[in-house]
């Protein structure tokens, strides 16, 4: 006989996190007209290494406004496509990536289109993304739920991973996948795939102002009454 062991107490967590982080910083929603066709989303993430999301904004408009298609950036020569990166970190592996994976979706579907992917259930949607070269789960996850199909998947970068082990709510040494798999049974069920989003838009300004990876300050963090981490301290 299975147990009813009740609701888990990290959901809770989450719910008083959130409310703590919009009384510290505001609301931080992304208007429906700042969101991108997922193919856009996709390419953002491929080539964003280590690079600051501006860049990548700017790399990624870039190309489509001077090729026209995606499927006419898969044409371009590696060679010419890190020679138009150089604003990324990592401009060569950005630029084998975003090609290996430009051309896989073609050989798969016939054009770069991701439309498939909102007859798939999420599960089974991010498993495809996660085929692609260049694509894990943070990327899959942003093609989901920060794109147009707008659906309840959890981005994890590495301010939202590390505030979520420094707080207990994941196993210290939790990787991005693991993190989301820790994560996706505790949302909130009220929660929207734009309160996903927000959260996550919400942990990346805690790590960067309280939660930093050194010498985090923990005194004042909305954080901090929910933290394993701050409390201890």
């Amino acid at each position: 006989m299975q147990l009813n062991l009740g609701p888990d107490k990290r959901t809770d967590i989450l719910r008083r996190l959130q409310a703590a982080m919009i009384a510290a910083f505001g609301r931080i929603v992304r208007p429906d007209e700042k969101r991108r066709a997922p193919e856009w989303v996709l390419v953002h993430g491929v080539i964003g290494a280590q690079t600051k999301t501006a860049a990548s904004n700017a790399s990624t408009e870039a190309l489509l406004a001077e090729f026209g298609s995606w499927r006419a950036v898969a044409d371009v020569p590696v060679e010419e496509l890190e020679a138009r990166l150089q604003g990324q970190t990592f401009p060569s592996v950005a630029a084998r990536r975003l090609k290996d994976c430009l051309e896989t979706i073609i050989a798969e579907r016939g054009s770069v289109d991701l439309r498939h992917l909102s007859n798939l259930n999420l599960e089974h949607a991010i498993a495809w993304l996660e085929t692609l070269p260049g694509v894990a789960r943070k990327n899959a996850a942003g093609v989901m739920n920060a794109s147009t199909f707008n659906r309840k998947a959890m981005v994890i970068d590495g301010h939202h991973r590390r505030i979520m082990q420094r707080m207990g709510v994941v196993p210290p040494k939790a990787d991005t996948a693991k993190t989301y798999d820790a994560l996706m049974p505790i949302v909130p069920e009220e929660w929207s795939a734009a309160d996903m989003d927000e959260h996550h838009l919400l942990l990346k300004k805690l790590g960067q102002t309280y939660c930093r990876p050194r010498a985090p300050q923990c005194e004042g963090c909305p954080a901090r009454a929910d933290c394993e981490t701050g409390t201890s301290l």
